[in-house]
């Protein structure tokens, strides 16, 4: 038996206040228990809490909050550090959060962003394009937000609108989504060759998981604007969502630019996966290895795409591999590997120490999430 409901819970329990164009996703009697402000939980009318994220999830219990706050918190430092050595360096940072609605993709980036300095890292989230940008090429509107010199830009949701939401709720033709994807690995070879780091994260979560976090958005208050419409029309399209991720992995996910799938129905491990695999594959300035460890192949997996030699393990990139080889850039394009020393310390562009994981477990790419 859990706790029992608050007068204000009771009020709210298995009523809906978002606009949703009235469909309800709300089960009879169910509360939010927001006890823990960061993440709250879905409850029975008894009290026992709905466990949906247990669905194919590697662990048996959640990480606790103690935990949690303990190796965010050293994980945030090794972040600083990263920012630091790119503002000294001039590097450009780009990183991608892409997922099904309510995977916890904008959670994530809140805590990247939480201590890091908002000068030099910022948050691309767009809109509906306007009436010039429809006319505009595709990718025009999200180059103009590209970073600058020292900079670390994080895209909520990014230009694979076209390939998950637009292809499925029908807002591009197919010889757009065509066209997409088969402009999209030279585009991003183009951002890499000009010496932009490229990481792509996809946040997996399961039917169950994404319906009990659209059921707390509906209910609570202060969640309702993150449901819309278009969320809940998409609940019914789980399969041909499925479908059109996998097109997407196996066109989008290559050697140059490899995704990142990172399952996420435990929210807080996700995070926490989604910082370490980041931090592990740079070879930044006073980096500690210790703190930042290796990703847990049990939540974060990378290379889920065909790989011409698949290996189970990290095979890291450092400055000493780069010191013997031809100058290259960070996914292998010709260019200088160096720049000039700043502030007494050594800035390596592109080739600059990057941990690659290829995980054989490719049929990840057809998975729940």
């Amino acid at each position: 038996m859990g706790p029992d409901m608050t007068e204000g819970q009771r009020v709210h329990a298995g009523r809906s206040g978002a606009d949703t164009g009235g469909t309800s996703v709300v089960p009879p009697g169910v509360w939010v228990d927001d006890s823990d402000e960061d993440d709250p939980v879905l409850r029975q009318a008894d009290g026992n809490l709905v466990d949906t994220w247990r669905e194919e999830y590697p662990y048996t219990e959640r990480m606790t909050r103690e935990e949690y706050d303990h190796k965010k918190r050293v994980l945030q430092v090794e972040l600083l550090k990263l920012q630091y050595w790119i503002e000294d360096s001039g590097g450009r940072i780009v990183i991608i959060f892409e997922g099904r609605d309510a995977a916890g993709k904008g959670s994530t980036i809140k805590r990247f962003m939480e201590h890091l300095n908002p000068r030099t890292a910022r948050v691309v989230a767009l809109t509906v394009p306007t009436e010039r940008e429809r006319w505009q090429w595709y990718f025009q509107r999200y180059v103009a937000h590209l970073p600058t010199a020292g900079e670390i830009v994080f895209f909520d949701r990014s230009w694979y609108n076209r390939a998950g939401v637009e292809k499925v709720m029908g807002f591009c033709t197919d010889e757009e989504h065509e066209r997409f994807l088969q402009q999209v690995p030279e585009f991003e070879r183009l951002l890499i060759g000009e010496g932009i780091s490229l990481t792509k994260f996809w946040f997996s979560v399961t039917p169950g998981e994404q319906h009990t976090r659209f059921a707390i958005r509906q209910i609570d208050p202060v969640r309702q604007w993150k449901l819309s419409p278009t969320d809940i029309a998409l609940l019914d399209k789980w399969e041909e969502y499925t479908a059109a991720k996998v097109t997407m992995f196996q066109r989008t996910d290559t050697l140059h630019a490899p995704w990142t799938v990172i399952k996420s129905n435990d929210k807080k491990r996700a995070r926490l996966e989604a910082m370490r695999s980041l931090l592990s594959s740079i070879d930044y300035d006073r980096k500690d290895p210790d703190v930042v460890g290796l990703p847990d192949p049990l939540i974060g997996h990378a290379g889920i795409g065909t790989r011409p030699a698949m290996v189970p393990h990290a095979v890291p990139v450092t400055r000493a591999h780069l010191a013997s080889a031809a100058p290259r850039g960070r996914w292998g394009a010709a260019r200088p590997a160096r720049i000039p020393a700043i502030a007494g310390r050594t800035a390596h562009v592109g080739g600059g120490g990057r941990t690659r994981l290829v995980c054989t477990r490719c049929e990840a790419c057809s998975g729940p999430g």
